[in-house]
């Protein structure tokens, strides 16, 4: 049999390659949604409605694609969204921010991550920590003086999860840590997915479900991703005026991750943010919540003179970053894609799949014959009528009219 080509050509490939070798509940946890699945599948599937209209001559010999997110030059607009517990490979995190580092870009390391923050903060030194609304001020304060110290360049700040409780699709059952019990329980996944399970055997132990970053300082103990969940859940949800502190507070750049609506776009700028991610939390959040994608140009349109508009959900290839950029995003974040890569080969699955991004986006301004991706236009692409979503921005038609109602809602434009 012949050897397979460590190279894969397409992200799909990637996921291909990771549910081959991870076991079924590892890779049904990096592919879960909630409730019937929808929003993820609409993240990806509108992208596709989207169509080019590529020229036939008159193309530019070469093409810039490089940028800057909060001030840091990026060489191309991709950069990793945060995404939690990357114990899929040993080198976890660390090997996803090595992978951007070799590839010019920004890593993104979630509050729930596997690796703490200054092994990642080493490895990339242009990582932004992302932090939930969780815990009491003080210990806020506390996560944000480690990851200050750290060297973290920017904070993301994310309000976008979870709302739902309906997580039926597709989500596995996740141990709270790995001891015998769940050594046990998981016994014929490892025994029919030996190189997985080979892997950690020689790389210095079992998984880590810990959350080192929300680690206490007096008693030196970390959370389990269970124990992190339900602090979460015990504590108020955040208010604009909580945004406004946490600005002020973390005192650098922030991103505030989770927009789909103007009207909160609106009041993210009054809260002093730098940036913001339009975004859906990819899917697992309110079910039949719009693609990102179809929310961005409403978003950007309002408030892009303002601050810098990211977008993330559903990115799968260059020509998904191109379309992104045409109708307002300075740059996307990418989850799935690179967890899929770390899955199917490690730092240099990563790097793969950031490549992928980087030759389709490329090949995306040939077609079209421009020499930058501030070229980008609408002008560029086929968009059907309905296809975008403008959210939080006009009253809610009724009916029946006979049972008015007040207050503001989401329409479509």
């Amino acid at each position: 049999m012949a050897k397979q080509n460590p190279w894969f050509e397409t992200v799909l490939e990637a996921q291909r390659r990771a549910e081959k070798f991870l076991p079924p509940s590892v890779y049904a946890a990096l592919v879960a949604g909630s409730e019937r699945g929808k929003t993820p599948q609409d993240n990806m599937d509108a992208f596709a409605e989207i169509q080019f209209a590529p020229h036939v001559a008159g193309h530019q010999p070469t093409r810039k694609l490089d940028t800057t997110i909060l001030g840091i030059p990026i060489s191309m607009p991709v950069i990793i969204s945060p995404t939690g517990v990357q114990a899929i490979r040993p080198e976890g995190e660390v090997g996803v921010a090595r992978a951007a580092a070799s590839r010019g870009t920004i890593m993104g390391l979630s509050s729930f991550a596997s690796k703490p923050i200054e092994e990642v903060a080493a490895a990339n030194p242009n990582t932004f920590f992302q932090m939930y609304w969780t815990g009491t001020r003080e210990q806020l304060e506390q996560r944000m003086a480690r990851a200050r110290a750290a060297g973290a360049k920017a904070l993301i700040v994310t309000t976008d999860w979870s709302f739902s409780v309906g997580r039926d699709w597709g989500s596995p059952v996740i141990p709270e840590k790995m001891n015998f019990k769940a050594i046990w329980d998981m016994k014929w996944e490892g025994i029919t997915h030996i190189p997985w399970s080979w892997q950690w055997v020689t790389g210095g132990g079992l998984p880590d479900l810990t959350a080192p970053n929300l680690r206490d300082p007096k008693t030196g103990v970390s959370p389990t991703f269970f124990n992190a969940y339900y602090e979460w859940q015990q504590t108020p949800p955040p208010q604009w005026e909580d945004i406004a502190w946490i600005k002020q507070a973390w005192g650098g750049p922030l991103i505030l991750k989770g927009i789909t609506r103007v009207d909160d776009a609106k009041r993210a700028v009054d809260a002093g943010v730098d940036a913001i991610s339009v975004s859906n939390h990819g899917g697992n959040n309110l079910d039949t919540t719009p693609a990102t994608i179809r929310c961005l140009a409403a978003v950007a349109a309002t408030v892009g003179d303002e601050v810098e508009v990211l977008l993330d959900g559903g990115v799968r290839r260059g020509g998904d970053v191109a379309k992104a950029l045409a109708l307002g995003a300075r740059a996307v974040m990418i989850g799935r894609a690179y967890l899929w890569g770390l899955a199917a080969n490690g730092q240099t699955g990563v790097e793969n799949v950031l490549d992928l991004l980087r030759m389709g986006l490329d090949s995306a301004l040939n077609g079209l014959g421009h020499s930058s991706i501030e070229e980008l236009s609408p002008e560029d692409f086929y968009i059907p009528e309905g296809f975008s979503r403008k959210l939080g921005d006009a009253p809610l038609e009724t009916k029946p009219a006979s049972k008015p109602r007040t207050g503001r809602a989401a329409t479509t434009d």
